[in-house]
């Protein structure tokens, strides 16, 4: 029995897209009353994909990967800062293991293909997903097929008044 849950943490379009046409971001706002601070407290493990990670340090938006143990997923990444874990195999198995060892709950951050991965593996126990309110019409999917079935329930929701983010908890099935 895992002591730990991994969490898949992400924004998407009302359309179900975590990225644009041409993998932008600039469609993602922010809104004033979202903790973030809060939000990866509870989390001492992030996980995520080449992609994310490279979009990410892009955009500067490494604030968060303080106090977090980071890894990237990537047969491709050849170097890393220090303090940035790169793991080149398949990430069930290093993920299993992860699970097992004491900690926070763990973040996947972003990465619809390795979200895809470890939910059919059965190792990402929930979905947290921020709804921008608008529609891109293509991109980067929530969820890339092909992709199993996966049930959800519903845990909690929030509506953010002043971005009209909706945000919501879901657990796997």
């Amino acid at each position: 029995m895992p002591t730990r849950s991994i969490r898949y943490t992400v924004a998407a379009s009302l359309d179900g897209y975590i990225a644009g046409p041409n993998e932008e971001v600039d469609w993602i706002v922010i809104d004033p009353d979202i903790d973030f601070a809060a939000m990866f407290a509870r989390f001492d493990t992030l996980i995520m994909g080449r992609k994310t990670y490279e979009v990410t340090v892009g955009l500067g938006e490494t604030g968060f990967f303080m106090n977090c143990r980071v890894v990237v997923f990537s047969r491709t990444l050849t170097a890393a800062p220090a303090g940035i874990e790169v793991h080149a195999g398949p990430p069930e198995p290093f993920v299993e293991a992860l699970l097992q060892q004491p900690g926070k709950d763990i973040c996947l951050f972003g990465g619809g293909l390795l979200f895809r991965a470890l939910a059919a593996a059965r190792l990402v126990h929930g979905v947290e997903v921020a709804v921008i309110p608008v529609l891109l019409g293509g991109g980067v999917p929530l969820f890339p097929p092909p992709a199993p079935r996966v049930p959800l329930r519903l845990n909690r929701h929030r509506l953010y008044e002043k971005s009209g983010i909706v945000w919501m908890d879901y657990q796997l099935l």
